[in-house]
């Protein structure tokens, strides 16, 4: 019988990659090929054989969904916003932080809004099912950076965008209104390789479970 290939994950580059690396090391994954200070995008452990896909943490679920990588590592909100058929057995219990609907201090109470407002985001399906389980009509402008200056330029009313600290809507004059969801890393699996490769994943799989959550 032919000796099971390695596995591929798909890594999201970033914050999180010492977190990762530190947990990978428990799978006998070296923690040298996820925090190398190189631009290489594919990079193969040593000891293991695994091969390590970096990429942008939005790429990291497509390619795990057409099976380019086993297993992914993404925040999610990633996976709220879009339809991916995946699995998602592991919450991280890193990377948190919060999605947040945030405006000017002079908006009023996070229960003012009833009246038709305009919604700058990089989450349109969120941030339209969140006003709509309120019942308030909104428009929703798509952007993807600087998010924070829509309505201190008068292109948004409020904003929905994540939120660790707060610092960068505090220096911008913004203040939280309502929580949209709270938000961490999980991980994902490909469903093929998790029921054809389960005794390769599930190893992997214990070992980025947070502390408390192995047995």
């Amino acid at each position: 019988m032919p000796e099971p290939q390695p596995p591929t994950l798909a890594i999201p580059k970033g914050r999180l990659l010492s977190a990762l690396a530190e947990r990978l090391g428990r799978a006998g994954i070296a923690q040298e090929a996820i925090v190398a200070d190189d631009r290489r995008l594919v990079r193969t452990d040593p000891r293991t054989g695994t091969r390590l896909l970096f990429l942008k943490p939005d790429d990291v679920p497509t390619y795990v969904e057409y099976g380019a990588a086993d297993l992914g590592v993404v925040g999610r909100d990633v996976l709220l916003e879009r339809d991916y058929d995946l699995y998602a057995p592991v919450d991280l219990g890193i990377g948190r932080c919060r999605l947040v609907v945030a405006g000017l201090r002079d908006l009023g109470a996070p229960g003012a809004l009833r009246r038709a407002v305009r919604v700058a985001t990089k989450y349109p399906a969120l941030a339209a099912a969140h006003f709509a389980r309120r019942g308030v009509a909104v428009e929703i402008i798509y952007v993807q950076g600087s998010v924070e200056l829509a309505p201190v330029t008068g292109l948004a009313d409020v904003i929905v965008d994540l939120v660790e600290s707060g610092e960068t809507l505090r220096q911008n004059g913004l203040v939280e209104l309502e929580i949209v969801q709270e938000i961490s890393a999980v991980v994902v699996a490909n469903r093929t390789a998790l029921k054809l490769r389960r005794d390769t994943l599930l190893p992997i799989l214990r070992a980025l479970e947070p502390p408390r959550a192995r047995r």
